[in-house]
């Protein structure tokens, strides 16, 4: 399957099926250059759309049908519906990669080497850009808060989602990648410190951690509980969001990185770089429930995942 993906890629193939499930993922597979479109309920790839320029950074509106996807080496946004045909090409700086999408179906997308958040709205034209710690990689929203994982500064930046205002600046492990809102605080994933750090995003300071595994890349929350893709230890860390306390450590695959939770809450789907699979996990079990082989690469960093109306 896998290199049936990459001939596809290099032909310029999209291998589209009749219908669409409600619950999808999008997973962008770097090395083949390739984005997935997943039927999360029966763990069918639906279509395999080349995208070139090694497409990591992505993120799903299920309400509009769009899946937003940055190509790491270039800095270009694609646009894909729900049937994962592209729809629109948009360049952006070069190094724009971390993106989440804003309440009006707009997008935030940060800038790695100008140290910068970019706001789109729904048409994709540039609302106002503010300045960020050194090298933002991922980026979340509440709707009202909008923060960036500042990775060279060792700190997350929490600015105003209307406005680009920045309010605060909060130290959290060596080098935060992810960044998450979830039950009222913002999670990181400090990938040199080996913790999830948990931060107070309205009085603006770090209240806990969690220790993870080596190199904690992604982390996502169902049924209850946290689930961290560790890459190095090859494993996820499953740990509970109230205690802090790690409850569960499950190896998956070799090097995990996207982690995404399940449309009805259930578990969570782990993309895994080497080992070229998709994962699903239950949360109640802590057990591994579906594996698929998907073209080289993948790593689908952000919000992959989501039910359509």
């Amino acid at each position: 399957m896998i290199r049936h993906a990459i001939r596809l890629a290099l032909a310029g193939m999209v291998c589209t099926f009749p219908a669409v499930a409600a619950d999808l993922a999008f997973v962008t597979s770097q090395n083949a250059e390739v984005v997935s479109l997943v039927d999360l309920q029966n763990g069918q790839v639906m279509a395999e759309t080349p995208v070139p320029g090694a497409p990591a950074p992505v993120t799903f509106d299920p309400e509009h049908g769009r899946a937003y996807v940055i190509s790491a080496g270039t800095g270009l946004l694609t646009v894909l519906d729900d049937k994962a045909a592209v729809v629109r090409t948009l360049p952006l700086p070069e190094g724009a990669f971390g993106i989440a999408l804003a309440s009006d179906g707009g997008l935030f997308v940060t800038e790695w080497y100008q140290s910068r958040l970019l706001r789109l709205d729904k048409d994709l034209n540039v609302l106002w850009t503010a300045s960020t710690g050194k090298a933002p990689a991922g980026v979340a929203t509440d709707g009202k808060l909008v923060a960036t994982a500042d990775r060279d500064d060792d700190q997350v930046s929490i600015l105003d989602a209307g406005t680009g205002k920045r309010l605060a600046t909060v130290p959290v492990g060596k080098h935060p990648y992810a960044v998450l809102f979830h039950d009222g605080k913002l999670w990181t994933a400090d990938v040199q410190s080996d913790t999830i750090s948990v931060v107070d995003p309205v009085a603006g300071q770090k209240i806990g951690q969690v220790p993870t595994g080596s190199h904690p890349y992604g982390v996502a929350f169902a049924g209850g509980r946290g689930f961290v893709t560790d890459q190095y230890a090859g494993t996820v860390t499953v740990f509970d969001p109230q205690t802090l306390t790690v409850l569960d450590t499950l190896e998956t695959g070799d090097y995990p990185e996207g982690i995404a939770p399940l449309p009805d809450g259930s578990g969570v789907v782990v993309a895994h770089w080497d080992s070229n699979t998709l994962v699903w996990i239950d949360a109640a079990t802590v057990k591994i429930t579906r594996e698929i082989e998907l073209p080289d690469g993948p790593r689908a960093f952000g919000a992959f995942t989501g039910r359509q109306p």
